[in-house]
């Protein structure tokens, strides 16, 4: 009696329960479709739970320096989270797609089983050091935890329209810039936070562009608690905010010296072009008299 021998093809079979379980999920999401008001109402309840979740929920940080430096402010990771629990009939899933030695690659992936809409997103961390060096494993297994956060936040932000959210985010935001809370109160928060991470108040003023805590804004200390959440979210770290390296400040001042340099240069230019249009003062007129010793005619130059 021969035996049959039955071969079973590993991804075909992943395949056919992955399709299985897509299928099941937008099955569901056709007979409970979400309610947008109810929606709206849960991501605003969870998110001001208290001012601390408030204010994990958003980021800011500055990109560039001096003059041409930009704040950049967004959502935060823990937002989109809230977002996409709250939202509904969402399948997210991020992994890591790649690591070459000098940066490491997420991807996430955002389909939305209502509507059918499925987006795809990469972000890519450096992994390399100022130096060179690559990090360490351990160091490389944050780095990847981090890009693949902020890979699902973006992915999750394109498949919910800000359209729709914008009006609670901005009820959030204001209960995250501590309403109730003086902003010396507030001010202190960061300043402890930030004491935590070796930061101290005279870079936290120096990045802030004041001179002392007197001089600070309640917009700038919601941007001190967006660029704490940026850090924690590996967005940037304390070293790229705060301390320049030795090449990095060289060149700043090298840009600085040429600036004043060509200013310099520019002034003299103009002076030298105004003089050169001026008319050339009028020469002493002359006149004519008789020397009383030799009788000779002699030049007599009149004084004005």
């Amino acid at each position: 009696m021969e035996t049959d021998i039955i071969q079973v093809q590993q991804a075909e079979m992943l395949q056919a329960i992955n399709r299985s379980e897509i299928d099941i999920q937008v099955a569901t999401a056709k007979a409970y479709p979400r309610d947008i008001t109810r929606s709206l109402d849960r991501i605003k309840a969870i998110a001001t739970l208290d001012i601390e979740t408030a204010e994990d929920c958003f980021y800011a940080l500055r990109r560039g320096r001096g003059n041409d430096a930009q704040l950049i402010e967004g959502v935060s990771v823990r937002l989109a989270e809230i977002i996409a629990g709250a939202w509904g009939n969402l399948r997210v899933a991020t992994r890591i797609i790649g690591n070459d030695g000098k940066t490491i690659t997420a991807q996430a992936v955002c389909h939305d089983l209502e509507t059918n809409l499925a987006v795809s997103l990469e972000v890519k961390r450096r992994i390399t050091g100022k130096d060179g060096k690559t990090y360490s494993e351990d160091m490389q297994v944050m780095t990847g935890n981090a890009a693949s956060a902020i890979a699902f936040r973006n992915a999750v932000l394109k498949i919910v329209p800000p359209a729709v959210t914008k009006k609670v985010i901005n009820d959030i935001k204001q209960v995250a810039m501590g309403q109730g809370l003086t902003r010396e109160t507030q001010m202190q928060r960061m300043t402890d936070y930030f004491a935590k991470l070796g930061v101290t108040q005279k870079e936290l003023l120096g990045y802030l562009g004041v001179k002392n805590i007197v001089e600070v804004t309640d917009d700038m200390v919601f941007e001190l608690r967006g660029l704490a959440n940026a850090i924690k979210e590996g967005t940037t770290t304390v070293q790229e905010t705060f301390r320049a390296t030795k090449a990095e400040s060289e060149k700043i001042a090298a840009a600085a010296r040429k600036k004043s340099e060509d200013s310099k240069k520019k002034a003299e230019a103009a002076m030298a072009a105004a003089q050169g249009t001026a008319q050339p003062a009028p020469a002493p007129a002359k006149a004519e008299a008789i020397g009383p010793e030799t009788g000779e005619v002699i030049e007599v130059t009149e004084q004005g």
